[in-house]
């Protein structure tokens, strides 16, 4: 796997490297990020490329515009989708997550704006900045019809606790960067003009290490991760979705 070979493969992300540092910059038609099938169904086969590669040694993660990712569902979307449909949504949700892990080398996200949807894929990066416009909310279940059981549960239950998280998925609190930075979910907040350049001063200093190191690091800082996605993430994928077939077919 060469980087020619899926660089140019995704539409909801533009990739450039340099040096063996991979940026990854989601968007939607070269604007801010809208979460939809699109990036539901590609993210998880980029993370399976970018870990094939073993010419990325250091990955930073990070949005377009004003937002990382969004917006909030229309109502439309609160209707039960059929079971075949959850069975290709189960499979792309599992491989999301687990695919995002597996990736061997340091990962280093730069949040931004706003990360309303699926907004616990870079809060698992190792070292997690965010734009001081940032902010994070669950805006893809509870309070859109559906039950919260994509694995975004259990990383904010992790990063959180189990009594904030509970509170948090239950009432779609939103969080700014100030509150997040409190509460541990990010490492620095930074005015949005120096953020990239903070993540490629961090990718610089990774660089410094090599290769068996940083990727023998990585291994042992996302086990504790990968084991809790791997052990529960499957029964809450299944949980979701009853709770949705449940509903009314349009």
């Amino acid at each position: 796997m060469t980087f020619a070979d899926y660089s140019t493969r995704y539409e909801c992300a533009k990739m450039t490297r340099q040096d063996g540092i991979l940026q990854i910059t989601l968007h939607s038609q070269g604007e801010s990020l809208v979460w939809a099938a699109l990036p539901h169904r590609e993210l998880p086969d980029l993370f399976r490329d970018v870990g094939r590669d073993l010419d990325n040694r250091v990955v930073i993660f990070t949005g377009t515009g004003a937002s990382f990712s969004g917006p909030r569902p229309p109502p439309a979307t609160r209707q039960g989708r059929t079971t075949a449909d959850w069975d290709r949504i189960m499979r792309e949700g599992k491989a999301l997550l687990t695919n995002l892990l597996d990736i061997e080398v340091p990962m280093i996200s730069a949040i931004n704006g706003p990360a309303i949807r699926h907004s616990e894929l870079p809060l698992l990066c190792d070292i997690v900045l965010a734009s001081d416009t940032a902010a994070f909310e669950d805006a893809g279940h509870f309070d859109s019809g559906f039950a919260p059981g994509d694995g975004l549960n259990i990383v904010y239950s992790m990063l959180l606790g189990v009594n904030r998280a509970r509170y948090f998925l239950l009432t779609s609190q939103r969080l700014n960067a100030s509150e997040a930075l409190r509460l541990g979910l990010v490492n620095e907040v930074l005015p949005q003009e120096k953020l990239l350049p903070r993540a490629y001063e961090h990718a610089r200093q990774l660089l410094q290490h090599p290769d068996m190191h940083l990727r023998h690091t990585r291994h042992i800082l996302v086990e504790p991760l990968k084991r809790q996605i791997r052990d529960s993430l499957p029964q809450f994928l299944a949980l979701e979705a009853l709770a949705n077939i449940d509903r009314s077919h349009p």
